[in-house]
C-alpha cells in the first residue's frame, strides 16, 4: 500500500510538473503569428512579455492559461491525495513552469500559475493575494512591485485563509518568485524600474 501511495505521488508530481512546463505563451504567440516571445524585451514566455508583441488577446489568453496550469494541478492532486495532494501538485506545475524540460529548463516567472496555485488551494488565499497586487501595482505604478508584495504576503495571508500545513509551500514559492525577480528589485531601489505600460520592458513574468 506504501509502495503504491509513493507512486501514486510521484506520478502527481510528475504529471503536474510536464502540465506546468507546458510553454502557452511561446505556443499561443506563435500560433496567432506573432514570433518568439524569447526574442523580445524580457526574453521570458510570461503573459507579460508576450503583451510586448502588441496583441492584448495573446497576453490574456498567455495569463490564463499559465494560470490555468497551477489551479489544475492544485485540483487534481486534492481529488487523488487531499490536500497534501494538492500542494504536492501546485509546486510541481510551478517549478514546471519555471523550469520547463522543453525549453532547457529557461522559463516564466511564474507569477500566473503562482496564482494559479493560490485560487486552487483556497479562493480566498488567491483573491486576498489578487488584491494585494492590484493595491501595490496601482500606487507603485510597477507590475513587478505588486508580484512582489503579493507572494511575500502570501504566506502570512495562507496562515488565515489557507489549508493547514501551507505556510511552507508558500514560503518556498515566494522565494522562488523574488529570486527570479532580482533584475526588478535591483531596479527598484535603483529607481530605474519602469512603470506599468510605458512600453519599456519590467519583466514581470
Amino acid at each position: 500500500m506504501e509502495t503504491m501511495t509513493f507512486l501514486g505521488l510521484a506520478g502527481l508530481a510528475l504529471g503536474a510538473y510536464l502540465l506546468g512546463a507546458v510553454p502557452f505563451g511561446l505556443i499561443v504567440a506563435k500560433a496567432m503569428g506573432l514570433g518568439d516571445p524569447r526574442e523580445i524585451g524580457s526574453g521570458n514566455i510570461g503573459a507579460t512579455n508576450v503583451l510586448r508583441t502588441g496583441s492584448k488577446t495573446a497576453g490574456g489568453l498567455t495569463l490564463l492559461l499559465d494560470a490555468l496550469k497551477g489551479l489544475a494541478a492544485v485540483v487534481a492532486g486534492r481529488m487523488l491525495f487531499g490536500d497534501g495532494g494538492a500542494m504536492l501538485g501546485g509546486l510541481a506545475a510551478f517549478l514546471g513552469h519555471l523550469y520547463p524540460v522543453w525549453l532547457r529548463f529557461r522559463g516564466g516567472k511564474g507569477v500566473a500559475t503562482f496564482f494559479g496555485v493560490l485560487f486552487g488551494l483556497a479562493w480566498p488565499l488567491g483573491l486576498a493575494a489578487g488584491a494585494t497586487w492590484v493595491a501595490t501595482a496601482r500606487l507603485s505604478g510597477m507590475s513587478s512591485a505588486g508580484a512582489l508584495a503579493a507572494s511575500g504576503l502570501a504566506p502570512l495571508l495562507g496562515l488565515v485563509l489557507g489549508p493547514p500545513g501551507v505556510f511552507p509551500l508558500l514560503v518556498l514559492l515566494a522565494v522562488l518568485i523574488w529570486l527570479r525577480h532580482h533584475a526588478n528589485i535591483r531596479r527598484i531601489i535603483a529607481g530605474r524600474e519602469p512603470k506599468i505600460g510605458d512600453g519599456r520592458k519590467d519583466g514581470t513574468q
